[in-house]
């Protein structure tokens, strides 16, 4: 039987924040990208464990797993335990589209009185909690890269790169802190 290669993972060993803002690595995820037409998200959610959200920049959790409203058809789920979304999915009998982009990204999670500053340094969004309350999430720009953001607590959040910019978010991220710190 041949061996198969194992990734090595992204910011593996790496920490950072400030007096106000702590910067940690998340731990590894199974994350699918999905894609699904209206009259089929019921079945969909049902299968996946999770309500798939149906409303613009909101969020689901349930059963260890996160779903984010990515578009009118389209979601990123997260699951933290033991996975089996793939299967899940393909089980549910309802037609969609579902890619495994676990590999591809990543996320770096953002507390602390001063998160919300640290994230301001690179991404222009209003996070105020009025504006991004608990739960909100969004696909935005952060510096130069494309960063999915959920709000998982007032001073918290969830930063989904992919791996390939995690090193570059990671660092204008603990710049963030330093500056949120003053």
């Amino acid at each position: 039987m041949a061996e198969t290669a194992t990734r090595s993972l992204p910011l593996s060993g790496i920490h950072g924040g400030s007096a106000t803002v702590r910067l940690e690595p998340a731990a590894p995820a199974t994350r699918i990208a999905l894609r699904v037409a209206m009259e089929d998200v019921g079945t969909l959610s049902g299968a996946l464990g999770v309500d798939l959200p149906v409303r613009p920049k909101t969020s689901a959790f349930a059963n260890g797993r996160t779903a984010l409203w990515l578009g009118p058809d389209e979601w990123l789920v997260i699951d933290e335990g033991e996975s089996g979304l793939m299967t899940a999915a393909a089980n549910s009998g309802a037609t969609h589209s579902a890619a495994d982009v676990s590999h591809r990204n990543t996320a770096i999670l953002v507390s602390g009185p001063g998160a919300a500053d640290a994230i301001n340094a690179g991404c222009s969004q209003d996070l105020s909690l009025e504006a991004f309350p608990v739960g909100a999430c969004s696909r935005t720009l952060f510096g130069k890269a494309e960063i999915v953001l959920l709000r998982t607590a007032e001073d918290a959040f969830r930063v989904e790169v992919w791996r390939s910019f995690s090193d570059y978010a990671f660092g204008l991220l603990a710049e963030g802190a330093r500056d949120a710190a003053l």
